[in-house]
């Protein structure tokens, strides 16, 4: 039995002559909860997202913001049970209030997958932490990725969650190409820093002098020599940038004069792009200082790159990585050149191999549509 099958507890439906269950996902365009529906079984028909300038329309891949959370089209929409993920970060607290009692008002079951117990895109938890004193004690069910984030929701509010793991992020025939075609072993080791268009959680220059002498300490005569190569947008780097950081754009680029990192000045990448490039990694390293679940992580488990994560959050519980010590307050040095030694000697295999995402999201579809169905009775 995986892992997987281990955690996740799927019923026998073969024999139920039942209708298909009309879900509103929030939203159903992320690609999160694209991969909760199977491969190959019929299961619940997902609405697609309203388009915000035309609700009445389906947005097609433009989500946000999300119509669905606005209590007028849950008072009025045909569903059978409301499940919400994401998009409810400009929702204050009061508008949360209203669409769940419409919702209760309806009878209409409200599932939450609680991805993040703190936000990554903000400074202060407290925000975050009074939309989820809402959403937590209103939900019918709830679903967390992790046993420790399930562990914490225990804690903090005295519910249970359903445990089901983050299932693959790249599409899989695309990960089945982007596998085969990884870098040769005698290719040079490349770790690679990614501080994207620098979210609060990031921390990437608390870290970056330590991952800079961790990877040019790495020695090159027995094995092939290392490159820590960092990617940026454009708009934390380029003079009037919108998210512009002058003490991280100037030292990358002092570093880069230096030969210390290969730098990637660059626009946000499409996913074909983004996909080709953590795979022609040997590891990625997340700078975050805190945050709870990754999907970028399961990005790099689908393409068999390995993930040095931070302490902080529940990274370790989604699955095998290398740790190291940092999160809001402390940051271990050492920790880090350790799990960066670790992953150029050892070459751990911490990906995820097709027919395990394959089976794994058959699994994700059956708890996802046991658990409608137990709330829609």
């Amino acid at each position: 039995m995986t892992d997987t099958q281990a955690r996740i507890a799927v019923p026998d439906t073969r024999d139920e002559d039942v209708p298909r269950l009309r879900i509103a996902s929030v939203p159903a365009g992320h690609v999160y909860v694209r991969h909760l529906s199977s491969e190959s079984t019929p299961g619940p028909e997902r609405l697609p997202d309203p388009d915000p300038l035309r609700p009445t329309a389906p947005a097609g891949a433009v989500w946000w913001p999300p119509v669905m959370l606005q209590p007028s089209w849950a008072a009025t929409a045909d569903f059978d049970v409301f499940h919400l993920h994401f998009g409810f970060d400009a929702c204050d607290p009061e508008e949360l209030r209203d669409l769940v009692d419409t919702l209760r008002r309806r009878g209409k079951p409200f599932v939450f997958t609680v991805h993040d117990l703190r936000n990554p895109h903000h400074l202060s938890r407290e925000a975050h932490d009074a939309q989820l004193d809402v959403l937590i004690p209103a939900a019918d069910a709830l679903v967390t990725l992790t046993a420790g984030a399930a562990s914490e929701i225990r804690r903090r509010w005295g519910r249970e969650a359903v445990v089901i793991p983050h299932p693959h992020v790249v599409e899989l025939e695309d990960m089945a190409t982007l596998q085969r075609d990884r870098p040769s072993p005698g290719a040079a080791f490349r770790v690679g820093l990614h501080v994207k268009s620098l979210r609060p959680s990031m921390a990437p220059l608390r870290i970056l002098p330590t991952l800079v002498r961790a990877v040019t300490e790495l020695p090159g005569a027995v094995l092939p020599g290392a490159v820590l190569q960092v990617n940026a947008h454009r708009d934390v780097m380029d003079d009037d940038g919108a998210r512009r950081d002058d003490q991280l754009a100037d030292y990358l680029r002092g570093a880069a004069a230096e030969g210390l990192i290969d730098l990637r000045v660059h626009d946000f990448l499409p996913d074909d792009e983004l996909w080709t490039y953590l795979a022609s990694l040997d590891v990625s390293v997340l700078p975050y200082r805190f945050g709870t679940h990754s999907g970028w992580l399961e990005a790099c488990r689908d393409l068999g790159t390995t993930v040095v994560a931070p302490t902080c959050g529940f990274y370790r519980d989604q699955g095998p990585v290398l740790s190291y010590t940092h999160d809001e307050d402390h940051f271990d040095p050492n920790s880090l050149v350790a799990a960066i030694a670790t992953a150029y000697w050892d070459r751990p295999a911490f990906g995820a191999g097709l027919d395990e995402r394959r089976v794994q999201r058959q699994a994700i579809a059956a708890a996802h549509d046991h658990l409608y169905r137990s709330l829609s009775r």
